[in-house]
């Protein structure tokens, strides 16, 4: 056990889905796996492990934000022994083409600075996801008739934008989205020789106003997590 993760060695498998709401957690666990058991919940950030088709998973909560996904994806690898890190979350949208339900598979993460940004001093370090993760995402959500759109994301650190001036600059050179933890997930996969990757399903749009109406947001996101799965046990 950790100081963020009161699971004890074993618990954790090596593939870990990580939605930021650990109440989606929970959801997903109920849902997708089977023999599920609560591993941690610790600061209320629940994890559950579990089987899928025969393959042990845990989904993990991690937080909001990039300093919390952080913590919990370094202790993850470090003292779990994690391998192969999907997150599983909301974004959005801000391309013409990239519609509310639709899914994005983050190839890599823009960002203004993140927990790693110190290392990297004058750096600009690009954090890309696992090439075998996305292809093998890409085939699934071509199985599922899923509109699918793979490309760059920027990881915002914060929630309530300010800057109208950098979301244009994003929207011009081809960002497909916005949400805040996925370039840190990336760096530090890199650091750790694991492999990562962001499944993210467009919940709102910064363009048109869109959003997700909560009472499909259920079957959205379960497309996202039967995604990320089948390409973990690709």
């Amino acid at each position: 056990m950790t100081i963020h993760i009161g699971a004890e060695k074993g618990d954790i498998a090596e593939t870990v889905l990580l939605p930021g709401d650990p109440y989606r957690a929970k959801w997903a666990a109920e849902k997708f796996l089977s023999d599920t058991r609560l591993v941690n919940q610790t600061r209320g950030m629940l994890g559950f492990t579990g089987t899928w088709k025969g393959n042990p998973v845990t989904i993990q909560g991690s937080g909001m934000g990039m300093p919390s996904l952080s913590i919990y994806v370094n202790e993850l690898i470090r003292d779990f022994g994690a391998r192969t890190l999907i997150r599983i979350g909301s974004c959005g949208g801000m391309q013409d083409d990239v519609g509310v339900r639709d899914i994005i598979l983050a190839m890599t993460s823009t960002t203004l600075g993140s927990p790693s940004r110190g290392i990297f001093r004058e750096l600009n370090f690009a954090p890309c996801a696992d090439w075998g993760l996305l292809h093998a995402a890409a085939k699934a959500a071509e199985r599922h008739e899923t509109k699918v759109h793979v490309g760059g994301i920027y990881s915002s650190d914060v929630f309530y934008d300010e800057r109208p001036d950098l979301n244009e600059q994003m929207v011009r050179h081809g960002i497909l989205g916005v949400e805040m933890e996925a370039a840190e997930l990336y760096t530090l996969a890199a650091r750790h020789k694991c492999r990562a990757l962001a499944v993210l399903t467009v919940s709102d749009h910064l363009l048109t106003g869109a959003a997700l109406p909560a009472e499909e947001r259920e079957r959205s996101f379960g497309e996202m997590v039967e995604i990320a799965l089948e390409a973990a046990f690709a």
